[in-house]
């Protein structure tokens, strides 16, 4: 294992795989986006709706941008399948743009892992759907999702 490796490693197993992905909602809730990117090799590829992002630096350009634009970013990630190096996630994220409309963002993530445990691409397909502030279900306070606080299914997302 390297300096720059990130537990758990390939190949995932049920356990290790929703370590992965709950490791991943906490620093995507974090809204840090050199810490982020630590997650991903140097020369990443993203498909992220229809952005393509390439290597680090463009995917802490990317995440600086969308969390300047999405207020009050909360996010949820839940495995849908994994095997050997590779994990599926699905996820809701919940944020209001300058106007103050929320909005809950719906989605799909296919994430493909080195040996070290970075990932080493990402394939994302997001809705967004215009709610209510009272419709909002991410409620917690801070930034990491509390361990006792509802996933997805729970909330019937």
């Amino acid at each position: 294992m390297t300096e720059s490796a990130r537990p758990p490693l390939p190949p995932f197993t049920a356990q290790t795989a929703a370590i992965k992905a709950r490791k991943a909602e906490d620093a995507w809730n974090g809204k840090n986006p050199e810490a982020v990117s630590l997650a991903y090799t140097p020369n990443s590829k993203w498909r992220n709706r229809s952005e393509f992002i390439n290597g680090r630096a463009e995917i802490v350009e990317f995440l600086a941008n969308k969390w300047q634009k999405e207020t009050g970013y909360k996010l949820i990630k839940e495995v849908w399948a994994y095997s050997d190096n590779h994990i599926a996630v699905r996820f809701a994220y919940e944020w209001y743009d300058d106007d103050g409309q929320w909005y809950r963002s719906y989605g799909n993530e296919n994430w493909s892992f080195d040996e070290n445990g970075l990932m080493q691409e990402r394939h994302a397909s997001i809705n967004d759907v215009k709610i209510d502030e009272s419709e909002r279900k991410f409620t917690w306070e801070g930034t990491v999702r509390p361990d006792d606080f509802p996933s997805l299914s729970e909330l019937g997302l």
